[in-house]
């Protein structure tokens, strides 16, 4: 009897272990992707994402390639939503001119057939300062070098492709649609998101809440991820705090101060909007900003969490609607 005894607590402790080794592979596997995505998309190879040169266009195709990939299906028959934007003089060697960039968007249908005609936007813009120049946004603009922008905007881009991909493995429906984004142009003026805005392919009124992920790759030692405007949608600031328990982060959470990024093209158009950052650092804006600080590990818990607070949204049978925080 004591052997058979010795048998189950071997057995159940080789289980644990097992689930244990297992949950550490799966989290060290996000990681790799997300660390997998980052690379690329920061690559001297893309020089700098900047809107209108084939660097640009070149990371839209790889996002393209994932939606495609993970069963996104298309507005209008496309993957891309063009538009033209205007370059200043001495921005990124080019001339002043018109250029054409996208922004890339494919969507998941929900499974209530109610809950299924509203809308989650999630998103990520992948632009950025290319060579710099002195009429950029580059912090050191008498520097002729290429801005990779690994934290901002790869890693945001990385979290999103994390996201969606753990969505369809686990082979998750939601409830509510979800479209998913990235955008271009952010750096210029959230130029991507206001053109989307002006130019929604659903009803405006279906779209209910926007997450917007940008520089989200550079973790601290206190585990805050940064996030404003979790007030604009009933629950919001609650949902997000206790989403935090046991997630290894530490949430600061504000109900209003929206912030500076895509986000803000919602909020302005009276959508709900929350944005996600992991704070500042001396690179931004900088050639300083490559992959080789950013934290994949921190990436990996922070598109965790972001994952959960969108599968919560998307399938709480609540109504969702604007919340002004000005």
């Amino acid at each position: 009897m004591k052997f058979f005894k010795c048998i189950q607590i071997k057995i159940i402790l080789n289980s644990i272990l097992f689930l244990g080794i297992a949950a550490n592979a799966q989290k060290n596997s996000v990681a790799e992707t997300f660390y997998k995505h980052d690379k690329y998309l920061s690559s001297d190879k893309l020089e700098g994402r900047f809107p209108g040169t084939k660097g640009n266009n070149e990371a839209a195709a790889y996002i393209k390639k994932y939606f495609k990939k993970y069963g996104l299906k298309k507005f209008d028959n496309s993957y891309y939503q063009p538009f033209t934007l205007f370059v200043k003089d001495g921005i990124n060697k080019m001339k002043s001119d018109s250029v054409s960039t996208q922004n890339v968007l494919g969507y998941l249908e929900g499974s209530d057939e109610k809950l299924k005609n509203e809308y989650i936007v999630i998103g990520a813009h992948y632009d950025h300062w290319g060579w710099g120049g002195q009429n950029s946004g580059s912090k050191k603009k008498e520097v002729t070098a290429i801005h990779n922008g690994a934290d901002d905007n790869a890693s945001g881009v990385s979290a999103l492709l994390c996201i969606l991909e753990k969505l369809t493995v686990t082979k998750i429906r939601p409830k509510r649609s979800i479209i998913f984004i990235s955008f271009s142009g952010e750096e210029e003026g959230l130029l991507g998101s206001k053109y989307f805005v002006n130019h929604l392919p659903v009803d405006k009124n279906a779209i209910k809440v926007m997450l917007n992920m940008d520089m989200v790759g550079r973790l601290n030692q206190e585990k805050q991820l940064y996030m404003g405007g979790a007030g604009t949608f009933p629950g919001g600031v609650e949902l997000m705090k206790k989403l935090g328990i046991n997630s290894g982060l530490n949430p600061v959470v504000h109900a209003g101060e929206v912030g500076g990024s895509d986000h803000v093209s919602f909020y302005k158009s009276s959508i709900a909007a929350v944005g996600f950052h992991t704070g500042g650092h001396p690179q931004y804006h900088t050639p300083e900003d490559d992959i080789d600080l950013i934290n994949s590990e921190g990436g990996a818990l922070v598109a965790k969490y972001i994952y959960n607070v969108l599968l919560a949204i998307a399938n709480d049978p609540m109504t969702l609607y604007f919340i002004n925080q000005d």
